[in-house]
């Protein structure tokens, strides 16, 4: 029996084994993962945010619980953050390209730095209204998403499909905790402050946050690097 105190890492660190085999097995795409995973992982540094508002989980040297802060979450946000990123071009195979010059002075551009950075904008301006931290999170994902879209309609489709692909990934990951930590997420998520509302033992918020995300960063790479 694995010890309560050690799930989380565990299951953050086995976010890194797909991660390093797709690092490993598709050299044309280790630039874009390591840059998306470098810019996701400060972002474990919000999990203050949401300990215990959203959930509580155990974690090493009992971090989370008496800071807020925890090494998990640095890990966890590591690992989903260049899988996001290139799960699209490695499903269909496909490789991004520069967009042309001529094309970076369409007018839809003039509106580039906003678009990728809206959901920082937006997650302060939301997350102080009466609701669980989570939903701000999500707020701002999905109006990153659409504003990614607006401003690059090319990304559309590798938003969408990027979107789902992640939700997938993530729910195994999900279905895997539950196997191997029977009733974990019963325990360490705070059901109570939730919708309540769960697709078998997954909370409809972990699902939004997986579609979420995996929109947001599937196009966030070729947005800022101007590729298409």
């Amino acid at each position: 029996m694995i010890s309560e105190q050690y799930i989380w890492f565990i299951w953050a660190s086995i976010f890194l084994i797909p991660w390093a085999f797709v690092y490993w097995l598709f050299p044309l795409h280790r630039r874009a993962m390591l840059w998306a995973s470098l810019f996701t992982m400060p972002l474990g540094l919000t999990e203050p945010l949401f300990v215990p508002e959203y959930w509580s989980p155990p974690s090493l040297f009992n971090l989370a619980l008496t800071t807020g802060f925890d090494i998990e979450s640095l890990i966890f946000c590591f690992g989903i953050g260049g899988i996001a990123a290139v799960f699209y071009n490695v499903f269909t195979q496909k490789l991004s390209l520069p967009v042309p010059n001529s094309e970076r002075q369409y007018h839809l551009h003039r509106h580039h730095y906003k678009a990728i950075f809206a959901p920082f904008i937006i997650f302060p301006l939301v997350y102080f209204f009466p609701w669980n931290p989570i939903y701000p999170a999500i707020v701002a994902m999905i109006v990153g998403a659409i504003a990614n879209i607006l401003c690059r309609p090319d990304l559309k489709r590798k938003t969408w499909i990027g979107g789902l692909l992640f939700l997938a990934y993530y729910m195994i990951f999900l279905t895997g905790l539950e196997l191997t930590a029977p009733d974990y997420i019963d325990r360490v998520w705070n059901l109570d402050a939730l919708s309540g509302i769960s697709l078998w033992f997954m909370p409809l918020e972990e699902l939004l946050f997986a579609i979420s995300f995996g929109m947001y960063w599937s196009g966030v790479y070729e947005h800022i690097t101007w590729r298409e």
